[in-house]
């Protein structure tokens, strides 16, 4: 496990690396001339009683490079929760009440559009409540990520949509995750799989 934890973190360094590269390296013949910004939503978390905004910047002079922000929030369905053996079938509901994470993207043809991968580490607030235990508990946890995706762009206008799917490392700051005498795992290691849906000015 410990391994692990040191490859997803070597990984999630070395794209944060290649991010300032590509900035730096991009051919200056076809440099795009302006900053283009982009907002950036996914529609599962309103699915799951949630939110979320995301502003993504690809600077002057990059093609390759989009970083950006984003804050979201949602409640956990039971194929998530359930998804870490140790908390199944036992009534854990958990939402995030609120995620703050920053974003870094290298795209391979150029920003948004076809294959892509990125890192992002964030600070996430959860609830833990469970349908045998009367009281709830609050937790906060540091949250880096490596991904990667594809962009389609099934319209012609800026509009694009973005599936990506990543994995990280994920570690308790603060707060309880222990509600009575029963505690919540959190697994070091987490999974994601998402789409986004965005558009560019």
């Amino acid at each position: 496990m410990k391994k692990i934890k040191k490859g997803i973190i070597t990984l999630i360094i070395s794209l944060g690396m290649s991010h300032y590269v590509s900035a730096q390296t991009d051919d200056s013949n076809t440099k795009n001339e302006t900053t283009k910004f982009s907002i950036e939503i996914d529609p599962a978390t309103f699915a799951f009683n949630g939110y979320s905004f995301h502003m993504r910047i690809q600077p002057k002079g990059c093609n390759h490079l989009l970083a950006g922000f984003g804050t979201y929030a949602l409640d956990f369905p039971d194929a998530l929760v359930n998804f870490n053996s140790k908390n199944k079938d036992k009534g854990w509901n958990i939402s995030i009440n609120q995620g703050y994470s920053v974003f870094g993207e290298h795209h391979f043809t150029k920003v948004n559009e076809k294959w892509f991968v990125g890192t992002q580490i964030g600070i996430q607030e959860f609830t833990l409540e469970n349908g045998t235990i009367l009281g709830n508990e609050k937790f906060t946890n540091l949250l880096a990520m490596v991904y990667a995706g594809y962009t389609l762009k099934p319209f012609k206008n800026k509009l694009y949509i973005k599936p990506w799917a990543g994995i990280g490392y994920t570690t308790k700051l603060s707060g309880s995750n222990t509600l009575g005498t029963s505690e919540y795992d959190i697994a070091p290691i987490t999974m994601f799989v998402t789409v986004h849906i965005g558009y560019t000015f």
